[in-house]
């Protein structure tokens, strides 16, 4: 076991953990006493539901103090228990907090198996170098006591488990920033030099960067260009890619992309990688956008197809789950842009009928990217896309309804420009 797994067991009990049921959380805590009746419908959701009597109850979370370990470890581990538990295993996302406490969230997997080969191959993770902390569970003596125990492996004392109260915000939000969410330059950048000696693509991407230090887009993010930056943000089949050539032949304006197209032989290798690489792959290419804008926009307007928004608002989307209220209240820190970040004059969120956005989409004849799959499987996950790109601030989203014609859009859109960039 890791030196950070067991520097984290000192402060296991005062840890909350969630565990998703049937598409919801159910939140548990560890006591050290006793008291009889605390645990029974909790305890019941969780363990015996559709379980046989002798079915083995497990968990094993991740953790390490090296975020891109511990990426790495959680992002193969569903594949490792699979492979090597029976097939009537079942596996539950799990993970477990500390209330309040920023980058305490580890990740893991409630595991329900009955064979001998469950805790031979748990075992093997405890007993390797691996950044895992296995439990096991086990019920009361009698039918009268339904309250179960929580023995951690490492440690000697077990826990009685009862109910704990929804912590008031999804636990992911914990471990967001600069994980699932770049706020900088410099961490997307260090993130990618540290996975450069197994991942040899992230070499190729360094090379397109700036090589001083102090960030890439900190000067960019002082200056005034001398022309507006319209970044047209929205949903695949909006109308983004009409809009934004119809609006660069009217203004006489440069039209850009983001990611940048000096990014894409390395997008689908990237795609594969665990999230926080995924996402400073994605963030590095809002900052090499950022340079092209500044060197454009001292000549002529630029529209830009896609940015920061987007980036933010799908890996803010895909970390939590469930609901709109899942997600970070509004006015959250975890909407505010970057700093060191370039801000547009005017940003325009397209929205549009999700039939009308499917039947748009069937149109085209396109292959859907696996964002596009989700969109389209889970409502859910749409909604929260659409809500994080609205409270993204500094600046915010004016939405304009795309269901008109496209000429329609364009006229609206015009206006605005007018308004707010006085072109």
């Amino acid at each position: 076991m890791s030196r950070r797994s067991m520097a984290l067991a000192p402060l296991w009990s005062s840890r909350v953990f969630s565990v998703d049921v049937d598409g919801g959380p159910v939140y548990f805590r560890l006591q050290n006493e006793h008291h009889r009746g605390k645990g029974g419908k909790v305890v019941k959701r969780l363990f015996e539901t559709g379980m046989l009597k002798d079915d083995g109850c497990y968990s094993i979370l991740v953790s390490s103090g090296d975020k891109l370990r511990n990426a790495k470890f959680y992002w193969e581990l569903k594949d490792k228990l699979l492979g090597g538990l029976s097939q009537g295993c079942r596996l539950s996302p799990m993970c477990a907090f500390l209330p309040g406490v920023q980058d305490s969230l580890i990740r893991g997997f409630l595991v329900k198996d009955s064979s001998i080969a469950t805790e031979r191959l748990l075992r093997q993770f405890v007993q390797r170098d691996d950044p895992a902390l296995v439990c096991s569970y086990t019920p009361g003596d009698t039918e009268d006591d339904p309250l179960w125990t929580q023995h951690l492996w490492t440690h000697v004392q077990n826990h009685y488990i009862v109910p704990s109260e929804p912590p008031g915000y999804h636990p992911a939000t914990l471990n967001m920033v600069n994980s699932d969410v770049f706020y900088s330059f410099q961490e997307a950048r260090d993130v990618l030099k540290k996975c450069a000696d197994i991942i040899p693509e992230a070499t190729s991407v360094l090379e397109l960067l700036p090589r001083g230090g102090g960030g890439c887009g900190s000067v960019e993010a002082r200056s005034e260009p001398a022309f507006p930056i319209i970044v047209l943000e929205g949903l695949d089949a909006t109308g983004k890619t009409t809009l934004t050539e119809s609006l660069r032949d009217a203004l006489g304006a440069t039209l850009l992309r983001s990611p940048p197209q000096c990014l894409s032989p390395w997008r689908a290798r990237f795609d594969q990688e665990p999230p926080i690489v995924r996402r400073a792959f994605y963030a590095v290419g809002n900052y090499i956008t950022a340079q092209q804008i500044v060197h454009h926009a001292s000549k002529k307007p630029v529209i830009v197809d896609r940015f920061w928004h987007s980036t933010a608002a799908y890996a803010i989307a895909t970390a939590v789950s469930g609901s709109t209220c899942d997600l970070p209240t509004e006015g959250s820190e975890l909407y505010r842009w970057p700093g060191d970040l370039l801000r547009p004059s005017l940003v325009v969120l397209l929205t549009l009928d999700p039939e009308e956005r499917k039947r748009r989409l069937k149109g085209r004849g396109q292959e859907k990217t696996k964002e596009e799959h989700e969109l389209d499987r889970n409502q859910h996950f749409r909604l929260r896309v659409e809500e994080a790109y609205r409270r993204i601030s500094g600046p915010t989203c004016i939405s304009v309804d795309a269901s008109s014609s496209a000429e329609q859009v364009f006229q609206q859109v015009m206006l605005l420009i007018k308004a707010k960039c006085h072109l």
